[in-house]
């Protein structure tokens, strides 16, 4: 049977996944995503770093795999930012900048993109690879300063694309989206879908046992 491995350290990806019948092998790629967005260059459209960045990530797992898993796999790479004001944004990682990010884009809309990269493997070479990215449109709806300090102190948004998220306490500030939710969440679905059919594998391939 055929392996799907993630190469993210994403729980929320994780369970994305699961919920959709597919239990992973989870590789955590350690790519430099700083060096991949510098060596891409400033004039990269957001869409490519996104992609890349997916890429990057999938392609650095490759070598990790144990050799039975590297018999047959395919391996999928994501990579999320928030796109406003015409600047990707990607984790905050402090308190003050998730404060500052809010602040900016509560009672306004971003695009949440995100990369995904498929890589289909047999006996530890690639054989076939294909990538794309999502967008989906976030409306994000105005906390209360006490929510908002609520949120923070929690460590959520620190630690996850454009200092929010979908499927946690964020989800409480998102308004509405247009587009695809998983997607938003880290993995769209349909587009992995549609990135698997075209390096020949059918999800219904890589469902477990129901």
């Amino acid at each position: 049977m055929t392996t799907l491995v993630l190469a993210s350290a994403s729980p929320a990806r994780l369970t994305v996944l699961r919920k959709a019948g597919v239990e992973p092998f989870v590789v955590v790629s350690g790519v430099d995503e700083d060096a991949v967005q510098e060596a891409l260059g400033p004039s990269a459209a957001p869409s490519r770093v996104v992609t890349e960045l997916a890429r990057a990530k999938a392609t650095a797992v490759l070598t990790e795999l144990p050799a039975d898993v590297a018999a047959d796999a395919v391996i999928i790479g994501c990579d999320s930012m928030l796109l406003i004001d015409g600047t990707l944004q990607g984790k905050p990682h402090t308190a003050d900048i998730a404060r500052a990010r809010w602040r900016s884009m509560m009672g306004r809309s971003g695009t949440l993109l995100t990369g995904h990269c498929v890589l289909r493997v047999r006996d530890g070479a690639t054989v076939g690879e294909s990538s794309a990215d999502s967008a989906t449109v976030v409306h994000f709806g105005t906390p209360s300063g006490d929510d908002l300090e609520a949120y923070l102190e929690s460590g959520e948004p620190m630690q996850v694309a454009g200092a929010f998220t979908l499927d946690g306490l964020g989800g409480w500030f998102i308004d509405r989206i247009e587009g695809d939710p998983s997607s938003v969440i880290g993995i769209g679905l349909p587009l992995v879908r549609r990135l698997l059919g075209e390096v020949g594998i059918g999800v219904s391939e890589l469902w477990g046992p129901r």
